[in-house]
């Protein structure tokens, strides 16, 4: 007969506690706390902050008997063959649950920020290319395929995704970030967490909060930002992941906000996003940010000290490994130093959470369907089947953006003389971010195969244009430290050891002569990712500048200085400042990072085969100095007040993106000009394709409010829309515009409210007032209204 915890007739809530009720303090402990298999065992540089100075051995028979709460990284620590790794997650599991007198097996989480992260899986494109998607549908039909690949290998949790507002872009983690826009990284990230969820995994919010906002743009910097920009800017991604995506998982930020650590902040992870909010799930402490209350913020002088602080304040499991929250939180309760309620509180939430995932069922099995059925002749498991290529194609070739074409070269000419210079042109370490497989694992594994087919932009322009003859120069060193031949996992290795023998001044006149030699000189440049300092982006990568990185400026004067006409290519984590270059380029093309498939992509956007829509997540810096900046200024934030000697306005603007057809707007309307302070209108725009090809148009509405009782952006993206059109073919755009959406935080406490008065909905191209196509005045009638978190976030839209 089945345990009450057993029995799936009952609520989550009643079986886990019933077993709650059945526990020993050592056993509820132990369903706080993660273990991270083969860590120790691991000798190479970090992949987490401090790893090796705050790791410890793990005792796995010394922790099985009270139960294993959480299992880090199976298939992220290091290589493994994924049916081998699925098969050693089950074994290990049937371990656990046979350990302990209940059979609790434990919760397995990996990262899962480009996909799932393991040898041999798709790596889809960095959250900054999701961005400039402007596409959450497509970006939540990716994360639905990539949570049911995690599913089936046994994983429950997935570490995403992202939802910080880039503030910075020097900040290293700029590539993990959506973009500087709150309502296109709550409106993206939400469809991502749909994805994970639908497929049955928990999705993990990710930094709560504020941990892009940084002093400086550096790594686990303190934030000083005020009570208003944290209601406005920061927190609604997460507000609309928890209310409309329904995730299941927080992660707390390593950073303080005004001198209170997340990981101790009481009125962030409970009384906001528990009692406001109505969060009913975990919080997990970001990997050793328990430990970091006593070692970093130095707010505890014992381990039990931070423990208690990070439970009191609401965090739930201490993740990756156990360190504060066994022996010494176990201590500190029997001291009478922390209430053991604090333990239920948090054991009751983990708990539950496993009964729903079926953990707790009587029929639980630990072998996972990739195991169980999903197996290919070879007896191997699939985890980069063609149905996530596609995918991830898909969205690499939505998310490269058009900075700049004079229309002279692009597409290329099939039969066109082609240059193709720069360190990243034959790499496929351009392709990938910080948080993939390759880039964050695999280059401790010297020699390690990539695992996966990844076609540098050279080998992909070179299939595209079978008529071209096409040509190669490195032309300067890749960015960031030196790296071996083998650095992109045993790709594209011989190239850059052939070229490691040539000085910096013959790699210089060798790109120029065959720059010079050409019709065309497509310049592949950008960024090397890497962690903690090893790479130019990245986590623990951040930038004194937005410069170039390395030798590529000087590489690029020296291609501009031969005549030949140059296509800049960029493949980076970040914006960098062009303005020395932007009038002498023929085109630039711009793409984040964009996975396995970013180089058919970007070679089909050359081509012409791509029409490209992509648009700017965050604006391009004219000079590489005067960051910190973002679009959604105020006045005096913006370059017009001549107050100052810089001027912060940027080359290329957020929303920024250009089209090989061209569209019209027309016919601009609303439903009512008078909207009521709790009411709403419709916005139209009827769009055509007035050009030759196929072409997605994206429409953005932007809120300009002339007076308001504390100084607001000038203008503030509130809804967008992915229009596709044949020449010659028509659509109208309809945005639902609720007068919540121009709701903002009066109060220092973030109490927010709709006030009545003229505003102007503004139809753009673009965050640049010049790119405003269209304005739409309304006037919002009645009373002020206060609103809270069930206000309406989201422009709805329709295309027709």
């Amino acid at each position: 007969m089945p345990q009450p915890w057993q029995d799936t007739s009952l609520s989550a809530e009643d079986r886990a506690a019933a077993l709650l009720s059945s526990m020993t303090l050592e056993e509820k402990l132990a369903q706080l706390v993660g273990v991270w298999p083969g860590s120790e065992a691991e000798e190479g540089e970090d992949v987490a902050p401090l790893q090796h100075e705050v790791s410890e051995a793990v005792d796995l028979d010394g922790l099985l008997p009270h139960g294993i709460g959480q299992l880090t990284r199976p298939f992220g620590t290091s290589p493994v063959e994924p049916a081998e790794g699925a098969a050693a997650l089950a074994r290990l599991q049937a371990r656990i649950a046979a350990g302990n007198r209940f059979g609790i097996p434990a919760l397995a989480h990996e990262e899962c920020l480009t996909g799932f992260f393991a040898w041999r899986a798709t790596v889809f494109p960095t959250p900054l290319a999701w961005g400039a998607s402007f596409d959450p549908a497509l970006v939540g039909r990716a994360a639905g395929l990539i949570g049911g690949s995690l599913r089936s290998a046994g994983i429950h949790q997935g570490l995403a995704p992202v939802l910080d507002v880039v503030r910075d872009p020097r900040w290293g983690r700029t590539e993990e970030s959506i973009g500087e826009d709150p309502y296109l990284v709550a409106t993206i990230g939400t469809a991502y967490v749909h994805g994970l969820e639908s497929a049955g995994i928990v999705a993990t919010l990710k930094h709560f909060a504020g941990y892009a906002a940084s002093r400086g743009g550096r790594n686990h910097a303190p934030v000083s930002i005020g009570p208003r920009e944290l209601a406005d800017v920061i927190l609604p991604p997460f507000e609309l992941a928890v209310r409309d995506g329904g995730a299941r998982s927080v992660m707390h930020a390593y950073n303080d906000l005004d001198g209170v650590p997340s990981a101790a902040n009481p009125w962030l992870l409970t009384e906001l996003l528990r009692d406001t909010w109505g969060f009913t799930g975990t919080v997990v402490s970001d990997y050793f940010g328990v430990s970091f209350l006593e070692l970093a913020h130095r707010v505890a002088d014992t381990r039990g000290g931070a423990a208690g602080l990070a439970l009191a304040a609401g965090v739930d499991v201490e993740l990756p490994a156990v360190r504060c929250f066994g022996t010494p939180l176990r201590e500190a309760v029997l001291a009478g130093e922390v209430d053991e309620a604090l333990v239920d509180r948090a054991a009751l939430r983990v708990l539950r959470q496993k009964c729903e995932l079926g953990l707790l069922d009587a029929d639980w099995s630990p072998t996972p369907s990739a195991l169980a059925g999903a197996v290919d002749s070879a007896g191997t498991v699939d985890l980069d089947p063609p149905e996530m290529r596609a995918v991830a194609r898909e969205l690499a070739e939505e998310s490269v953006v058009l900075l700049a074409d004079d229309g002279d070269v692009l597409p290329l000419a099939p039969d066109a003389r082609i240059a193709v210079v720069g360190p990243l042109a034959d790499e496929p370490a351009a392709m990938l971010g910080c948080y993939t497989f390759p880039r964050h694992v695999g280059v401790e594994h010297p020699g390690l195969p990539l695992g996966i087919e990844v076609p540098t932009l050279f080998a992909a322009l070179r299939a595209e244009l079978p008529g071209a003859r096409i040509t190669h120069a490195e032309g300067c060193a890749a960015p960031g430290p030196a790296a071996s031949a083998g650095d992109a996992g045993g790709a594209g290795g011989a190239a850059s050891a052939g070229a490691a023998a040539l000085t910096a001044e013959s790699r210089l006149a060798q790109a120029a002569r065959t720059a010079a030699d050409a019709d065309v000189c497509v310049a592949v440049l950008g960024d090397r990712s890497g962690l903690f300092g090893r790479g130019t982006s990245g986590e623990g990568c951040d930038a004194a500048d937005l410069e170039l990185p390395g030798e590529q400026g000087a590489l690029l004067d020296t291609l501009v200085a031969t005549g030949t006409p140059v296509v800049l290519v960029l493949f980076t984590g970040r914006p960098y400042a062009l303005g020395r270059w932007s009038r002498l380029l023929a085109a630039t093309v711009q793409a984040f990072f964009p996975g396995e498939e970013g180089g058919p992509a970007v070679a089909g956007v050359l081509s012409g085969r791509v029409n490209p829509s992509g648009r700017l997540p965050v604006s391009v810096p004219y000079a590489p100095g005067g960051q910190p900046w973002t679009y959604a200024q105020p006045p005096l934030g913006l370059g017009e007040n001549n107050a100052s000697s810089i001027d912060p306005t940027p080359l290329f603007p957020f929303g920024h993106g250009l089209s090989y057809t061209s569209f019209a707007w027309e016919r601009p309307a609303a439903d009512a000009a008078d909207v009521p302070t709790d009411g709403e209108t419709t916005v139209r725009l009827t769009v055509r394709n007035t050009g030759d090809r196929a072409g997605t148009e994206v429409v953005q509405l932007y809120l300009h409010d002339p007076v308001a009782r504390i100084a607001r952006p000038v203008s503030r993206l509130i809804g967008y829309a992915r229009v596709p059109l044949r020449p010659g073919e028509s659509a109208e755009v309809h945005f639902a515009f609720h007068a919540d959406l121009a709701s903002y935080p009066l109060g220092a406490d973030g109490t927010r409210v709709v006030e009545p008065g003229a505003l102007e909905l503004r139809l753009a191209s673009s965050s640049a007032e010049s790119d405003v196509r269209h304005t739409v005045p309304l006037t919002l009638t009645g009373p002020e209204r206060t609103v809270d978190h069930r206000r309406r976030m989201v422009c709805e839209v329709r295309v027709k």
